[in-house]
C-alpha cells in the first residue's frame, strides 16, 4: 500500500525510481532534499521509502505535492509511458503550476519530446529534454553525465537539480528533442561498441585466451570502449544482476535507426548492431543485462566461456 503524502513542499518529484531514478532519489535525499516518489513497482517503492522520500500513489500527486518553484523529473522507460504519466488519467501535467519545470530523461525519439514540450507549454509549463549516460552506479554517486536541450530559462530553473545529480550536463540545443537525438547518436555508438565487444570476447574465447586477460589487453590498446569494459567485466565475472536491461539497448538503436533512415544516413555497421539486440531480444532476454551478449553469442556458437587461467 503506498502511502500518500499530505505535504506539499517538495523540492523534486519523480515519476519513475528504478535503476536511474531511484539512484538519483538516493542521491537527492542523502543531501537532504526533500523528494516526492511515485513509482507503481513496490520494490521501487520500499527501496524509494528507506531512503527517506516521500511515496505518493500517482503522477498527479507527485506534481501536486511540489512547492512553487519545484521540477519534476520523469524517468521511465517509454514515450508512452511519458504520455500516461503526463496526461493520462491521473497524470501529473494538470496539477503542475505555470512555471513549473518537467525535466524528461527517458531515451525516446526526438519527435515525441517535441510533442511532449509542446503539449507542456500549452499549460505554461517548461519542458527540460535531459537524457541520461552512465549508469546507475554513476547515478548514484553524480557523476552521470546529461544531455540537456530546451529554452534557456527552463534549463536554469532546473539546473541547481541537474548540478545536483550529474557531474557534468552538456548544453545541446535550445529546442527539446536535440537531447534524445544527441542521446540516440551516442546509444547508437554504444550498441555498435557492446556487440563488438561481446564478439571479440567471444572469438577470444574459442582461441583459447583467457577472456579476463585478453579484455586487460583491450583496455590499454585500441580496442577499447567504456561499455565494452563495463559490460564484458561483468559478463565475465558471471555476474547476471541486471544494471542495464538488454530491452533498452534494443529500444536506443532501433530509435536511432529511425532516425538515421529518416534523414538519408547510411548505417550499415548501426544496422548490424540493432540485428543483434532484436535476436536478442527474440531469445527472450528482453530484461537480462546486455552484458549477457558475451555469453548468449557463446551458446550461439554451441560453446561455453573459457574459464580464467588463473
Amino acid at each position: 500500500m503506498v502511502a500518500r503524502t499530505t505535504h506539499s513542499a517538495m523540492e523534486v518529484a519523480f515519476v519513475g525510481a528504478g535503476n536511474m531514478g531511484g539512484a538519483m532519489v538516493e542521491r537527492l535525499r542523502e543531501q537532504g532534499v526533500g523528494v516526492a516518489v511515485c513509482d507503481i513497482d513496490p520494490v521501487r517503492q520500499a527501496q524509494a521509502e528507506k531512503a527517506g522520500a516521500n511515496l505518493v500513489g500517482t503522477p498527479a500527486e507527485s506534481a501536486a505535492a511540489l512547492c512553487a518553484g519545484g521540477v519534476l523529473f520523469v524517468v521511465v522507460v517509454t514515450a508512452q509511458q511519458c504520455r500516461e504519466v503526463l496526461f493520462g488519467a491521473d497524470g501529473a501535467a494538470p496539477e503542475l503550476k505555470p512555471g513549473q519545470v518537467v525535466v524528461l530523461c527517458p531515451t525516446i525519439a526526438p519527435a515525441d519530446v517535441e510533442a511532449l514540450a509542446q503539449q507542456l507549454q500549452a499549460l505554461s509549463i517548461a519542458c527540460v529534454d535531459a537524457p541520461l549516460s552512465g549508469g546507475p552506479v554513476r547515478a548514484r554517486d553524480g557523476s552521470m553525465s546529461m544531455m540537456v536541450a530546451g529554452e534557456p530559462a527552463a534549463v536554469a530553473a532546473a539546473q541547481p537539480w541537474l548540478d545536483r545529480v550529474s557531474g557534468r550536463q552538456f548544453s545541446v540545443g535550445g529546442r527539446a528533442g536535440d537531447g534524445a537525438r544527441t542521446k540516440l547518436v551516442n546509444n547508437l555508438l554504444a550498441a555498435i561498441n557492446l556487440a563488438g565487444a561481446a564478439e571479440a570476447l567471444a572469438l577470444a574465447s574459442q582461441l583459447g585466451l583467457d577472456p579476463a586477460r585478453t579484455l586487460d589487453v583491450i583496455e590499454a590498446s585500441s580496442g577499447q570502449s567504456w561499455i565494452g569494459s563495463d559490460r564484458m567485466r561483468r559478463a565475465i565475472a558471471g555476474q547476471e544482476q541486471p544494471l542495464a536491461h538488454m530491452q533498452l539497448l534494443a529500444k536506443d538503436s532501433r530509435l536511432a535507426m529511425d532516425e538515421a533512415r529518416a534523414v538519408g544516413v547510411p548505417a550499415k555497421v548501426g544496422d548490424a548492431a540493432q540485428s543483434v539486440f532484436e535476436a536478442a531480444l527474440h531469445a527472450g532476454m528482453a530484461m537480462e543485462d546486455d552484458g549477457a551478449l558475451l555469453p548468449w553469442t557463446l551458446a550461439r556458437a554451441g560453446k561455453t566461456q573459457a574459464p580464467p587461467t588463473d
